[in-house]
Parts: structure tokens; C-alpha cells; sequence
């Protein structure tokens, strides 16, 4: 479980090292923890792995621009990205924002500008609805405290376990193939290693199912994927 004073996770997705070199200066290490991406396929995977609560995101990226970026992020994730851009063009600002970015800010840009435009995004995250509670069974899942229990007892899950519960636990009663459950947990470049998610979904299986050989909660789709029983 994560601890409640960790500090926010900020993504920086920029090919410029003087930019990345400023931001991380500019993000204080006493209030953000700050990751760095040079490009889009990296910023990708780094969403998937670090899961940061908000991504700064600059459109001009050397393999891929920066609003294809924000599609494929925003096909799994509703992290907030604030745009960091010297296009200024208004049709540039439309087509961020379209495609799932929640802020735009011009280059250059004030620093006390873009701190207030960080913290309304983080206030906006932290004003969500509380995220409920799941029972199934004897299995009961509590996201907002991170808290998995079966017949009473609390089950102890990787990071990864816990996120892949979640997702089969948000999406109950849904098949869920291979490449949306790897691309939603480990991200799109793992859609061809197949193997990673059957070693955690048989991982899963022995420490929330009674008889993980013949499992009552995480129902195989054979050559589709999974789904999580309801009933």
C-alpha cells in the first residue's frame, strides 16, 4: 500500500534537456516527485509504470507528436496532462485539448503559472468521488484504501497484483481481453510478452481463490482473456 504522504508523481515529457533540467529545478523535490521522458514512446511507458498524477507534456516529441500521445494515454488513463507547447496556433490548442489534454500552457511560461495550473489539476484529482467498495462473495475489495480481503482476512498484493484486481474488479462481468489487460498494466510495450500476465494472474489466483484449479472469482476466456465473476 502506498503511504498517503507520498509525493505527487509528476511525468515531464520533453526532448530538450535544458527543459527537463529546469522543470525538475522548478519542481521542487520537497513537493513532487519528478520522472523524465524524452520522447513519446518513452512517456508511454513511463505513464504505465510510474502512474503519475499529472504528466507535462511538450507536442513536439522526436518519434511521435505529442497529441497521438495524448490519444494512446487517454485510451487507458485519465491522469491529467497539461500541455507545455510553443505552438501557439489556436487549432494546435483545439487539438490537444480534443484528444484529452486538460490544460494547455504556451512556451515560455511564467513558473507561477504553471505551479497554479499543477496544483488546480492536483485539487481537481484529490475532489474525485470516493472510489467504493467491492463484494463478491467472500472477496471484497476496497479501493479507496487499497484493501483486499477474502472470508475477513486481509490478503498482502504486489503493486502489480493490486492493479490488476482493480481493473478486473472495475470491469466485473466484462471480458477483458490479453492486449487491453497488458496495455492498461504494464503498457504497450508488452502486448507481445503474453507470458507476464498469466504468471500474475496465477499469482493472484492462489492468494484470493480457495482453489485457484478451479477458480470461482478470475474466469479464463480461453484465447481471449479474463473476466472477474459477479455472481
Amino acid at each position: 500500500m502506498e503511504s498517503k504522504t507520498a509525493l505527487p508523481r509528476i511525468l515531464v515529457v520533453d526532448d530538450e534537456p535544458a527543459i527537463q533540467r529546469f522543470l525538475r529545478t522548478v519542481l521542487s523535490p520537497e513537493e513532487f516527485s519528478v520522472h523524465l521522458a524524452g520522447d513519446g514512446h518513452s512517456a508511454l511507458a513511463a505513464t504505465a509504470a510510474v502512474k503519475p498524477d499529472i504528466v507535462l507534456l511538450d507536442l513536439g516529441l522526436p518519434d511521435m507528436d505529442g497529441v497521438e500521445v495524448i490519444r494512446r494515454i487517454r485510451e487507458w488513463s485519465s491522469v491529467p496532462i497539461i500541455v507545455l507547447s510553443v505552438r501557439e496556433r489556436e487549432d494546435d490548442k483545439v487539438a490537444a485539448l480534443d484528444a484529452g489534454a486538460d490544460d494547455y500552457l504556451t512556451k515560455p511560461f511564467g513558473v507561477a503559472e504553471l505551479m497554479a495550473r499543477i496544483r488546480a489539476s492536483l485539487r481537481r484529482s484529490l475532489q474525485e468521488a470516493p472510489e467504493p467498495v467491492y463484494r463478491i462473495e467472500e472477496l471484497e475489495v476496497d479501493l479507496g484504501l487499497r484493501r483486499v480481503t477474502v472470508a475477513g482476512q486481509e490478503v498482502q498484493l504486489t503493486p502489480t497484483e493490486y492493479d490488476l484486481l482493480r481493473l478486473l474488479v472495475v470491469h466485473g462481468g466484462k471480458v477483458l481481453t490479453h492486449g487491453q489487460i497488458l496495455k492498461q498494466i504494464w503498457g504497450a510495450a508488452y502486448l507481445e510478452q503474453p507470458h507476464v500476465l498469466r504468471v500474475n494472474i496465477s499469482n493472484l489466483r492462489r492468494k484470493i481463490e480457495k482453489d485457484p484449479s478451479r477458480p470461482r472469482y478470475i474466469i479464463t476466456e480461453l484465447g481471449v482473456g479474463y473476466r472477474l465473476r459477479l455472481a
